[in-house]
């Protein structure tokens, strides 16, 4: 796939960004006393934001090969 270099380096910036923000969002989530009930479950709270972050994720490192193969 031939895509400028320019636009290569924004989906690995938008990569690398995804990566970096998501995980310390998780940690402060996992923190958050809404994350757990009186006995200890997971509340729909987290299992919701769990979900949004494993998308976020995998959508984050699919965005970042597609820039380094675009780089190829």
């Amino acid at each position: 796939m031939n895509i400028p270099v320019a636009w290569s380096v924004v989906l690995i910036l938008t990569a690398a960004w995804n990566l970096l923000i998501w995980p310390r969002f998780w940690q402060r989530i996992v923190a958050d006393p809404r994350s757990r009930d009186a006995n200890g479950r997971a509340t729909t709270f987290l299992t919701v934001h769990t979900v949004l972050i494993a998308v976020s994720l995998a959508l984050a490192l699919a965005v970042g090969v597609l820039g380094v193969l675009t780089l190829l």
